[in-house]
């Protein structure tokens, strides 16, 4: 009974106390936009891209989307069930699954969804890395999709790196902040898995780089 009252508890009244804390760190830092033309060139045709963003830059990347509606992928685990349940207040939804678990119904889910207009979310080294490297899945998405990968990258001057395998970002209030958003990535015909892999590692490295350095045109690095 009490097992039961304190899930009950945890996937109801932390998701919400998550989202507020979102919400507030957001509004409490100063926040600059960069290279959302590429996305926005799309949405403007009314077409659907796929963003994609490293695990560790999970928390606040919910604020940084002003695109039409998204479809994020989220792992399938009891962790993933509390960021799923926190998406929802912000009016997006979730495909549950990864490439450890519920993998193959998920990238099925992922297909189907890439038919409707609506964005595709994915972290392509989640849940568990190795940190910063492409996995297949969101490849084959592309291959298959036919849609656009965007990258998108979020750096901040003040937070807290956790000891994690993502090291991931907790950013701190009244800081700065910059979301950066990458040209287009597009599978080309003919091309294999392996080199649009590099294709988009490179691409996402020198957009975070590109977020860095707008950082720093403030006079503050990242952390």
């Amino acid at each position: 009974m009490i097992k039961r009252l304190g899930d009950w508890l945890l996937l109801n009244w932390v998701p919400w106390l998550a989202a507020v804390i979102i919400r507030l760190l957001k509004r409490s830092m100063r926040v600059d936009f960069i290279g959302e033309e590429h996305p926005q060139t799309f949405w403007d045709n009314g077409d659907a891209v796929i963003l994609a963003f490293w695990h560790d830059q999970l928390l606040l990347m919910v604020q940084g989307y002003r695109g039409p509606g998204a479809k994020i992928l989220i792992s399938a685990s009891k962790d993933g069930e509390l960021i799923a349940k926190t998406m929802k207040h912000f009016g997006q939804d979730a495909v549950r699954g990864s490439s450890s678990r519920g993998g193959r119904k998920a990238f099925r889910a992922l297909l189907e969804l890439a038919r409707q207009p609506v964005d595709l979310v994915i972290t392509p080294d989640g849940p568990k890395g190795p940190r910063h490297q492409v996995k297949e899945g969101i490849v084959q998405l592309a291959r298959i999709s036919g849609r656009p990968v965007i990258p998108m990258a979020f750096v901040c001057s003040r937070g807290h790196r956790f000891a994690s395998w993502d090291r991931f970002l907790l950013p701190y209030p009244f800081g700065r902040g910059v979301y950066s958003f990458g040209a287009p990535l597009v599978y080309e015909q003919g091309e294999g898995s392996d080199r649009f892999q590099a294709r988009m590692e490179v691409a996402m490295a020198e957009n975070i780089q590109r977020a860095r350095e707008r950082l720093e045109e403030f006079g503050v690095s990242a952390v």
